[in-house]
């Protein structure tokens, strides 16, 4: 195998790098930050990122939260990588910012979360009907609570990865879907509980779709294969 000349590979690699920015700055559709006033006079800042083409001038609406605090660098991020993934696939996809470095967890945040839906779906390129929650770690976690208090208005939690330790939590999830995934290799030592995990939402009702992801760590890439399966099967509402 011929090796490249570390003269040349100097020369090639901020190349490199810059034509792989652009090419995902292309893939990926129109990214905004927004500062959406909500019903109790409160402002979210929210990452908007729209798909490049949506039938009828319509797309299926996404709240996507990322992990940790869910605080502004984490959300943009996870705009630019997942969300822009959700995008090409047609999504228009909200990541909001925590307002208190606390994600999306307890009553408070979870109702930030339906009053910010209630302003998106004002927007005329936002298709009627459910909309899907997803989440990484404390955000999946977030996506879960939200979900159990109206779970008539999803279409169903994308928790990549999450935890739950409670069937009696779950039980309002019943017939809910829910598709979780969880690395093998988490560095928290999520895998450890992924059994407890599938066991709390099985024992609940929750139309469950879990596997481990072997050798991935805390944060992967989606196996779009299944997740993609996952979200035709869901969209597909009776």
């Amino acid at each position: 195998m011929r090796r490249v000349p570390d003269q040349i590979r100097r020369i090639l690699s901020p190349i490199t790098r810059a034509t792989v920015i652009i090419l995902f700055t292309f893939c990926l559709g129109a990214h905004a930050q927004e500062r959406i006033e909500l019903e109790d006079g409160s402002k979210l800042t929210v990452f908007l990122v729209e798909p490049e083409a949506s039938k009828d001038g319509l797309s299926p609406l996404v709240i996507l939260m990322g992990g940790g605090p869910g605080n502004i660098s984490i959300s943009r991020d996870t705009s630019q990588w997942l969300g822009g993934e959700f995008a090409q696939r047609g999504w228009l996809v909200a990541v909001p910012v925590s307002p208190n470095n606390r994600a999306f967890r307890g009553y408070e945040n979870n109702q930030k979360i339906m009053m910010l839906i209630d302003q998106l779906h004002q927007r005329d390129d936002v298709a009627p009907g459910k909309t899907l929650l997803a989440g990484i770690s404390n955000g999946g976690m977030s996506a879960l609570e939200i979900a159990r208090r109206s779970p008539e208005k999803f279409l169903g939690v994308a928790a990549v990865p999450a935890l739950s330790t409670s069937a009696f939590d779950n039980k309002s999830l019943a017939g809910f879907p829910v598709y979780l995934r969880i690395g093998g290799e988490d560095q928290l030592g999520w895998a450890e509980r992924f059994e407890e995990t599938v066991a709390a939402l099985e024992d609940a009702g929750v139309d469950l779709d879990a596997a481990i992801l072997d050798s991935s760590p805390h944060m992967f890439r989606m196996n779009w294969e299944s997740l993609d399966a996952w979200l035709a099967r869901i969209r597909v509402e009776p």
